[in-house]
């Protein structure tokens, strides 16, 4: 991330190198999207990513907190009191009733327990109940009583946007524990306040009158000069129809409906139809665009998302002009800088989170893709909508303002001041903000607080993150627990001839206890000192890990060897998963062990702490490197075990995922690029990863266009032929009129590989 503001600098470090929740906001047009995607690419931990709503999730590249957390549309009472309300129009649970919901699979208990940090994203529409329901959740399945189990917590906003929705008699009830309704009302926030961090360098205005109006907006210091400039700005009678270029802001879905409809409608010549690619598993409540789109040639269009190519031709907002349809083809048409591109499918992913059973990192699993033209009508939107969207110019119908701060959102949609129509003469009332957001925004850190804290908190995430590494109390209970179910009086028991092998695997644990404990006490008084000597802490970290990281390494191992021994017997299911159990916590640690060393390397070195530092071939491939080792002995033995190349399997305590996760976050063409260069066939790539055909056959003409792909491994040679042929003194823009041409000779696919590969 270049040109970094110091703001989103000092993010990051708290990020990678604290432990301390943060909540980020900034005025429209600050980057907050921008960091979070930033912020999501390097940090080190284990990340989930959610939202409010589907749409807010799909946008963020995460997942609901519904759906994540396993919680019941309903209000929440804090506490175990209070009865649970059950009415036809609200439903409120306790504490105690909340519970019944945490009966969760393994995939998500893992996730939860595994989450190092939770980023909220539009944490301006979350509830304050909702979020201590959410506390609540993660307390109880983490079995950890800090805040939010123990979790660093990223909240990413702006309050002065869409406030949360609470029904009245739900707030009848909820009154009576909430001083307010936003996030920062809830319980864990007043107890343990959040660093508010706020971004001020504007991105999207650079004309100082604008924004100068816009701050005193924003901040309810709005003054008469500053309304005398907006109404200056005032043509109720502006033609919009002789003026393109301007989107319409209203307050009211109908009646932005109604102009997009009529305005189409006005139009000449036939209209196009669109359909997405679906695959997979991508509820119609989160389609991120309409699923029919209609089209016809002249029709005012805006983009919905960033250009995610090389060319950033478009970003999310920009408008323009459709110039001409196919079937398989849009071409849109930017009057201003009267270029023409020719517009390609996005895929948007529905996710869920899952724990890389090897190397225990918290990664994305696709559930579903939806394919479609990242495209909306735009005579106009409300101004609930545009959110996050950049408008050159837009003419504002906000003289229905319904909602405090909503002509601030409207407003700050505009690049400049020369760009703004007013439709009607903006007035004073009803364009205020919401007190309890202004007051909040008192607690913005200032430049010594940011900085001191950081060097406080840094030391403390340090500290922590050392001594939970050679921690090992839990994890001496559980094979203390897996020691006494043995029943060495059940001769018939396959698990009980197996008893002495566990009561030394026990020994072994409980003798590195006691210097593992004298260790960590080592560690606290050295951190207690005002200043800590990094250098020699380095030394004692290396000394405990040389002494330490062995008999670990080899508990896992033995583990593993076990497991292996024991798939050629029957009905020892439930002793193979109790193994199971424990290597995922044995594993867990001694990854843990070998990420503690890293670390404290890296802040020897003054580097900085980022998921690229804190990796390591070593760390990435144990599970794999130490599996294959175990078979390979094995095979030497020539036990019959592994006869075959692979053991044989009859228990499985999961799913187990084989992948390591990459160092990067890869767009989806490389992706497809590099399961190609691993000889998969279209089909293959489309199964594997969840899209379609046609869509990774739009990949592949990228990558021909880019010369990462000859045309000659897809098309057979005769067909590449006849391709060119075909193209011979072809000058058109668009395939179209060759299509219509050749009919099925070529499919479209084919047309544009080759229309690739010439250019």
């Amino acid at each position: 991330m270049q040109n970094v503001s110091e703001a989103a600098a000092y993010t990051l470090q708290f990020i990678n190198q604290t432990q301390k929740s943060i909540f980020l906001t900034g005025k429209a047009g600050t980057g907050k999207t921008t960091l979070l995607r930033e912020i999501i690419a390097t940090t080190h931990k284990n990340t989930v990513v959610v939202a409010p709503t589907g749409i807010a999730a799909l946008n963020a590249g995460g997942v609901t907190i519904h759906s994540m957390f396993q919680l019941p549309f309903s209000a929440f009472i804090p506490s175990y009191e209070e009865a649970s309300q059950f009415t036809e129009t609200v439903k409120f649970e306790n504490k105690e009733t909340l519970r019944r919901h945490f009966k969760m699979n393994n995939v998500k208990r893992n996730v939860i327990k595994n989450m190092e940090l939770l980023i909220i994203d539009e944490v301006s529409m979350l509830r304050a109940d909702l979020l201590d329901a959410i506390d609540f959740m993660m307390q109880t399945v983490r079995k950890n009583t800090k805040a939010f189990g123990g979790v660093q917590v990223l909240f990413i906003g702006d309050l002065l946007q869409l406030p949360p929705v609470i029904r009245d008699e739900e707030w009848r009830t909820l009154r009576n524990y909430y001083k307010g309704k936003f996030f920062f009302h809830s319980h864990v926030i007043q107890q343990n306040p959040p660093l508010y961090i706020e971004l001020s360098k504007i991105y999207r205005q650079s004309d100082d009158t604008f924004i100068s109006v816009l701050n005193n907006l924003r901040n309810n210091q709005i003054t008469p000069q500053d309304v005398q400039v907006l109404n200056e700005y005032v043509k109720p009678d502006f033609d919009l129809k002789n003026n393109p270029g301007y989107i319409t802001l209203t307050t009211h879905n109908a009646k932005a409906d109604s102009i997009n409809e009529l305005a189409i409608g006005d139009l000449a010549g036939n209209e196009f139809a669109y359909q997405p690619f679906i695959v997979g598993d991508f509820p119609e409540k989160i389609f991120p665009v309409e699923e029919n789109l209609k089209l016809k040639v002249g029709a005012q269009v805006m983009f919905v998302k960033n250009d995610a190519s090389f060319e950033k031709r478009y970003f999310n907002g920009k408008m323009g002009v459709v110039k001409s349809l196919s079937a398989e083809e849009i071409f849109i048409h930017f009057p201003e800088e009267d270029k023409t591109i020719e517009v390609e499918k996005y895929e948007w992913k529905n996710i869920r989170y899952k724990v890389n059973d090897l190397t225990k990192e918290v990664e994305e699993e696709v559930l579903g893709t939806f394919a479609h033209y990242p495209l909306k009508l735009a005579w106009a939107i409300t101004v609930h909508k545009s959110q996050g969207l950049t408008f050159e110019k837009a003419a504002l119908d906000v003289s229905q303002v319904f909602l405090p701060g909503q002509a601030y959102v409207a407003l700050s949609r505009l690049t400049s001041l020369n760009g703004l129509i007013l439709l009607s003469p903006l007035q004073m009332n009803g364009i205020s903000n919401d007190q309890d957001v202004m007051d909040y925004a008192l607690n913005k850190a200032t430049e010594d607080v940011l900085k001191n804290s950081l060097h406080f908190e840094t030391k403390n995430f340090i500290h922590n993150y050392l001594i939970n590494s050679f921690n090992w109390a839990d994890l001496s209970q559980e094979w203390r627990n897996h020691r006494f179910s043995y029943n060495e009086n059940a001769v018939a028991s396959e698990k009980s001839k197996h008893s002495v092998w566990a009561h030394k695997r026990l020994e072994t644990i409980d003798a590195l206890i006691d210097p593992s404990q004298k260790f960590v006490h080592q560690l606290n008084k050295i951190f207690n000192k005002e200043t800590v000597d990094l250098i020699f802490v380095q030394e004692r970290v290396v000394a405990a890990y040389d002494y330490f990281f062995k008999p670990m390494d080899k508990l896992v191992t033995d583990l593993l060897q076990k497991m292996a021994e024991i798939q050629k017997f029957k009905k020892v299911k439930e002793f193979y998963e109790e193994l199971a159990f424990l290597d995922d916590l044995q594993t867990k640690a001694v990854l843990r062990l070998m990420k503690a060393k890293l670390l404290i390397e890296i802040v020897v070195a003054g580097e900085t702490i980022c998921k690229e530092k804190l990796s390591s071939t070593a760390i990435k491939n144990y599970k794999l490197d130490k599996i294959a080792k175990i078979r390979e002995e094995f095979n030497m033995a020539n036990t019959d075990i592994f006869k075959s190349e692979e053991p044989v399997v009859r228990y499985t305590a999961r799913k187990l995922d084989k992948t390591v996760p990459k160092a990067e976050k890869k767009t989806t063409v490389e992706e497809t690029h590099d399961l190609w260069l691993a000889k998969n066939s279209i089909e293959d790539i489309a199964r594997m990863r969840k899209l379609t055909v046609q869509t990774v056959e739009s990949h592949l003409v990228k990558l021909i266009q880019a010369k990462k792909v000859e045309i000659s491994d897809v098309l057979s040679y005769d067909k590449i032929l006849a391709l060119r042929e075909a193209f011979q003194f072809y000058q058109e823009e668009s395939l179209s009129p060759l299509k219509e041409k050749h009919g099925d000779e070529f499919t479209w696919d084919e047309l544009k590989m080759f229309k690739a590969s010439i250019n």
